[in-house]
């Protein structure tokens, strides 16, 4: 988080708003599973093959859509190589109005949460660095490890704020959730439409942060 300049940055904490907008939302449709924190799904499905937490099944559907999305995501991210960004936020942004509108129409219980699972797995591809994702948006256990390490360099005489980029990145994701549940009573998963347009607003953000980063590689290439 901290290698990315600023304006990457608050992409990074709109995603992770986005990650916890939508995964309120299924979170309360679904009475307790989640749509991108695949660690509790992961408590829930073992529980539920013990028997112990009824109908916590469906948690295996959602981490194979998660894990789909994951591959899907990052399949789009390599065929686009330097639109890698821009593409992988497209295809969320498709994803996510599907959801909305199969949601909406159908109030399906099923096929939209899914969808919802494909497109948080999706956005995780948006960030990569040799390979590897380099931010987490829509799971915080590392972050908050990171806000953890780096406060106790801080207190040795490291670094002073190179803990708040992470602890921002947290608060975007509590701040998603946070609106998710507060409009769930009132729209239920019409709400996805909002995800939609901040799906969007991401997408453009994107856009131009890759403009203008290719009109500064051009001009430091004509000095």
């Amino acid at each position: 988080m901290r290698r990315y300049e600023k304006r990457q940055r608050l992409l990074a904490i709109g995603l992770a708003a986005l990650a916890g907008f939508v995964d309120a939302l299924g979170f309360l449709k679904l009475g307790g599973l989640f749509v991108s924190f695949m660690s509790g799904n992961s408590t829930r499905l073992a529980a539920g093959l013990t028997g112990v937490v009824p109908g916590s099944l469906f948690a295996g559907a959602l981490i194979a859509a998660f894990v789909g999305g994951v591959m899907a995501g990052e399949t789009v991210g390599r065929l686009a190589g330097r639109r890698r960004k821009q593409a992988v936020l497209a295809f969320v942004l498709v994803a996510l109005a599907i959801a909305a509108a199969t949601a909406t129409h159908d109030n399906d219980l099923v096929l939209a949460p899914l969808l919802m699972a494909v497109a948080m797995g999706s956005a995780n591809a948006v960030f990569q660095r040799d390979g590897e994702v380099s931010v987490g948006v829509t799971y915080m256990t590392g972050t908050l490890v990171k806000i953890g390490q780096h406060l106790t360099a801080a207190l040795a005489g490291g670094p002073r704020f190179a803990w708040v980029p992470y602890l921002l990145l947290w608060i975007g994701l509590i701040g998603g959730a946070a609106a998710g549940a507060a409009l769930f009573p009132a729209l239920d998963l019409k709400a996805l439409w909002i995800a939609v347009t901040l799906a969007a607003l991401l997408l453009a953000a994107a856009l131009l942060i890759g403009s203008a980063a290719t009109v500064g590689a051009s001009q430091e290439e004509l000095r």
